[in-house]
C-alpha cells in the first residue's frame, strides 16, 4: 500500500514562490517545471526511502531527492505510512530550515 502524500504549508509557499519566479521569464517553462516536480514527489508515495538522508540534519526519517535546481526535503513516518513534503529549496540557497 502507498504512502499518504502531505504538502507542509512552507512547502507550498517554497513551490509557489519558485514557479512565479520562472514564470518571470516562461510561463510555460514554470508549467513544465512544477510538472516535473509533482512527478517527482509522487514516486515517493511508493518508494519512501529512495532519496537520500539530508547531510545536514542527520535524522534518517528527514530525506530529499533533487529535482534540479531544487532540494525537494521531506520526513517519513513509517507508522502512520505519510511522506510530508516539508520544503522544496533552491540548491543555491544553501540548507533549508525545517519544522
Amino acid at each position: 500500500m502507498a504512502f499518504k502524500l502531505n504538502w507542509s504549508p512552507m512547502a507550498r509557499l517554497d513551490l509557489k514562490d519558485i514557479a512565479a519566479f520562472v514564470a518571470e521569464d516562461s510561463a510555460s517553462a514554470a508549467e513544465r517545471f512544477v510538472r516535473s516536480l509533482f512527478q517527482t514527489v509522487e514516486k515517493l508515495a511508493d518508494f519512501p526511502e529512495s532519496g537520500r538522508t539530508v547531510p545536514e540534519f542527520n535524522d534518517p526519517a528527514i530525506r530529499e531527492v533533487i529535482r534540479k535546481p531544487c532540494r525537494i526535503v521531506y520526513r517519513v513516518d513509517r507508522g502512520k505510512r505519510i511522506v510530508e513534503i516539508v520544503r522544496v529549496w533552491h540548491a543555491a540557497r544553501g540548507t533549508p530550515e525545517i519544522q
